[in-house]
């Protein structure tokens, strides 16, 4: 069994439009985007990240906004839903501002005991707000949401799946332990974890497979210290018979994935060595940051990618 994973590092989706985009997660959320490149395989699509003031793991969220993308079509196989933690009494500010700025999906309900709010952004894809009593994490106050209420990072996610056990099977494996059962969804949790350390499993054995695309999240990443730690983890899965891929450096992590048996693309990703590797902590996500493989495409990107609008 694995020891080693803290909770959540990050969670990657698709959108359509960036600037759509990184107005709800700014603005709306009232997020930091701590990082604007481009995608490693896409160079002619934006990679944005969201999160807290230095993009702790465990606070980002992360998109590839494709211009001409479908829409993705709902199902089991994926994250069905992404959930912030913010604090305790918060939940009537939200729902006052998403009336204001028109969110869709906005649900109050009470899951395990907690308070939430469900809504959907702008392409459609699920999240939630929690309410946590003792999150002691810190909330990045120089955006549009006051400290009071800003999110303080991810709670955790839910996987929706056609069959859970595999994948119960395989989170007890990476140290997560089967806390409760409410609805039909069974909960896991990293104890001691970094906050961000709930995987809730869904389980609709009759619902189909989802389509990737445009609100769909095309994977979720687990948080390690280090990259000698994640080595461990890496030869660990290996022994197990997981086909995981060799270490990638995405420049502000390094990264492995798998692919889980429900299906839900797994990335573990290092804490190190951080959104702040390129960039003063002050000007987070105000350049474009480009792959060192990349930078010969510069002068095109500049003119090709669409301008994001930060006012």
């Amino acid at each position: 069994m694995l020891d080693q994973i803290r909770g959540l590092h990050h969670v990657t989706s698709m959108s359509r439009d960036a600037n759509a985009n990184n107005r709800f997660f700014t603005d709306t959320l009232g997020l930091r985007r701590v990082k604007k490149t481009v995608n490693f395989d896409e160079p002619s699509v934006y990679h944005l990240y969201y999160g807290d003031e230095m993009g702790t793991p465990g606070s980002v969220m992360t998109y590839f906004p494709f211009p001409n993308i479908i829409r993705g079509r709902p199902g089991t196989g994926e994250v069905g839903e992404t959930v912030f933690s913010v604090p305790e009494g918060s939940l009537g500010f939200w729902k006052e501002r998403f009336a204001e700025k028109g969110v869709a999906g906005v649900m109050n309900e009470e899951s395990f005991g907690e308070k939430r709010l469900r809504f959907a952004a702008v392409d459609g894809d699920h999240f939630a707000l929690v309410e946590a009593k003792d999150d002691p994490r810190a909330a990045w106050t120089g955006g549009a949401v006051d400290g009071d209420e800003a999110i303080r990072g991810f709670a955790g996610a839910v996987l929706r799946l056609r069959d859970s056990g595999p994948t119960e099977d395989l989170l007890k494996f990476m140290g997560y332990e089967h806390a409760d059962t409410s609805k039909g969804i069974k909960r896991f949790v990293i104890p001691g974890g970094n906050g961000a350390d709930v995987i809730d499993l869904q389980t609709l054995p009759n619902m189909p497979r989802g389509d990737l695309g445009a609100g769909s999240v095309h994977h979720i990443a687990f948080a390690v210290d280090n990259r000698a730690v994640q080595e461990d983890v890496r030869r660990t899965l290996l022994d197990t018979g997981y086909q995981v891929t060799p270490v990638i450096d995405r420049d502000y992590f390094y990264a492995i994935y798998f692919r889980t048996p429900g299906g839900v693309l797994f990335e573990i990703a290092t804490n190190e060595p951080g959104f702040d590797r390129d960039e003063d902590s002050a000007h987070l996500g105000e350049a474009l940051k480009l792959p060192s493989q990349h930078e010969h495409l510069r002068g095109w990107l500049e003119t090709h990618l669409p301008d994001i609008d930060d006012r």
